[in-house]
């Protein structure tokens, strides 16, 4: 089965998933939503599996830049059009495993979710 990894291929912490998945042996694909875009669909498929709030990454430099009106208020058609608009404020990564997917990296989880997929 092939594995995707989503996020933006100069995001540290991308970088860091991707470098521990090739240090175990596991085959992915990636797909780099700041370049590519992300599909609607695949949005509120991650929206509905783990709630619009686990996956809009506030922390970050593109949210904090937004202007105040677009980060107060959100409900989820919000955040998704802002997803949509702006793929930088999607928490990165996104693993999919096929039946599931893992939102942001910790070497424990990938390692648990993935023991048969590589070397692990």
């Amino acid at each position: 089965m092939a594995l995707t990894m989503y996020g933006i291929k100069n995001c540290d912490t991308v970088r860091k998933a991707r470098a521990w998945l090739s240090e175990h042996g596991i085959d992915h694909g990636f797909h780099d939503y700041k370049s590519q875009g992300i599909d609607r669909a695949v949005l509120l498929r991650w929206v509905d599996e783990f709630g619009w709030e686990a996956l809009l990454n506030r922390a970050g430099t593109t949210f904090r830049r937004l202007p105040e009106a677009e980060r107060t208020g959100l409900d989820r058609e919000r955040a998704v059009d802002l997803m949509l608009a702006q793929p930088s404020a999607i928490r990165r990564p996104v693993l999919d495993l096929g039946e599931r997917r893992l939102v942001g990296f910790r070497p424990e989880v990938y390692a648990q979710a993935l023991t048969g997929f590589g070397q692990t």
